[in-house]
């Protein structure tokens, strides 16, 4: 046998196959072959293909704009308008309420959009609006007008297990509606600088560029998450069996934000909390090695009038397990203003049991023009961190579409991050960088992303 070449090996093996396929029956013991199909039959109307358009400003060189050189190239007098382009962006969606047209996506999908198209299995096309997105969880909800929809309904996510087969639908690459099967890999996952709030569920199902926003389901055609991000090492951008989806449980709780008031209001607990180590749980003498330490303590502070000290250990929140500092931070993140924190922790040893209300942050705001005209449209707010309240950011507020700010390319929601090159932290900090400035160099974060505007 080792004397046989390869090829007729291979011969050898592809007949081989072809009999045994051909030899398998259509039916087991009077039952139909195993298959998805049912299963993804049910399930496919509900996952929608999003494009967008977003209409994007060219400014022309300034020399076009001066009547002087205008007359001598005997150009027209009138200057032309700027030019726009329109770049499309793929990728999915699913219908969460078909009574109301409610559809679910990624932000990173729909963030930036001026015209959101949803098309659904049948072929039809529909204009959907932007209910509201979030960028810290990237969740957006759309809406589309609610005639012959179909949903999915919800799973409980907390209730997957490592080794559950799940099935991935979306729209990869543009091709079309596509369905890919695999298993969950691991649940948590955090930490790994995707979206401020991450608590993943890891699967190999092949989720592939234009799969985000799409369908994770399991074998029920149950929705248990939706699929947002995958691992490409070397920037490839290809699938290497590493995708990550957003649980449907967090996405419930973000959902509501968003329908009821466009955004995610988040509030403060008033701590900051680290994971708790082996030497962490040793030094205090307890046994658990899951939880989140209360490192600090803010005064004034909801967390202060609940009783939280410094030392504490937090390992159960409404109900649910701590395991590390990440999970303190989406517990408090994903609450309305004014909800109840019950806490179990440990103090000194001893099980105790708290209860917060997450309040909302300290904030003042000011018109940009009073800034600087060159921020005139727009509102620039001072912020407490949700994460740190001691700890202040300089946030665009609102800008008025087709004011100077708008043309200067900020949006709601960026935080402004220095002034001409200087630090800032309060809307005090803003005033003293713009005052008298011929020209305004900011330093913005956009949701995961940073850049730089320049204002002249």
């Amino acid at each position: 046998m080792k004397s046989l070449s390869r090829s007729f090996i291979g011969a050898i093996l592809l007949v081989s196959i072809f009999s045994v396929q051909a030899a398998l029956p259509a039916r087991i013991n009077g039952q139909p072959m195993p298959s998805l199909a049912p299963m993804v039959e049910q399930v496919t109307p509900g996952v929608v293909n999003i494009s967008t358009r977003s209409h994007v400003n060219i400014r022309q060189n300034p020399l076009l704009s001066d009547p002087f050189f205008r007359r001598f190239f005997d150009l027209p007098q009138r200057p032309q308008q700027r030019q726009q382009t329109q770049p499309q962006s793929l990728g999915s969606g699913v219908v969460i309420d078909a009574d109301k047209g409610y559809v679910i996506t990624n932000h990173h999908v729909v963030g930036e959009a001026d015209e959101i198209t949803v098309t659904l299995r049948d072929g039809r096309e529909l204009k959907a609006e932007l209910i509201g997105s979030d960028a810290e969880a990237d969740v957006a909800v759309l809406k589309v007008p609610a005639q012959g929809l179909t949903a999915i309904r919800m799973a409980d996510s907390d209730a997957l297990r490592v080794g559950d087969f799940v099935v991935a639908i979306g729209n990869p690459f543009g091709l079309g509606q596509t369905v890919t099967s695999g298993i969950v890999s691991a649940m948590g996952r955090s930490g790994l600088g995707i979206e401020g709030y991450e608590d993943f569920i890891q699967t190999d199902a092949s989720i592939n560029p234009g799969n985000s926003g799409g369908a994770l389901v399991n074998l029920h055609g149950e929705l248990v998450g939706i699929n947002t991000a995958i691992l490409a090492p070397g920037g490839a951008g290809g699938n290497v069996g590493i995708g990550f989806a957003i649980p449907i449980n967090m996405i419930r709780q973000i959902m509501q934000h968003l329908i009821e008031y466009g955004e995610v209001r988040r509030g403060v607990l008033g701590v900051v909390t680290q994971d708790l180590t082996s030497d962490l749980a040793q030094a205090f003498g307890i046994k658990t090695r899951q939880g989140a330490v209360i490192s600090r303590v803010f005064p004034d502070s909801a967390a202060v009038r609940a009783g939280l000290q410094t030392g504490d250990v937090v390992y159960e929140v409404n109900g649910r397990p701590i395991r590390n500092a990440m999970d303190m931070r989406n517990a408090v993140g994903l609450l309305r203003i004014g909800q109840k924190l019950e806490m179990q922790i440990l103090r000194n040893g001893k099980r105790m049991q708290l209860v917060a209300t997450i309040e909302e942050p300290k904030q003042s705001s000011l018109q940009g023009e009073k800034l600087s005209d060159k921020l005139a449209g727009a509102v620039i707010g001072q912020l407490q961190d949700a994460d740190d309240p001691s700890m202040q950011r300089v946030v665009v507020m609102e800008v008025v579409e087709g004011s100077p700010a708008w043309y200067a390319r900020l949006r709601k929601g960026d935080v402004i991050l220095s002034v001409n090159r200087q630090p800032v932290n309060s809307v005090e900090d803003v005033r003293r960088y713009t005052a008298n400035a011929a020209q305004l160099l900011l330093n913005i974060q956009r949701g995961s992303t940073a850049l730089f505007v320049l204002i002249k």
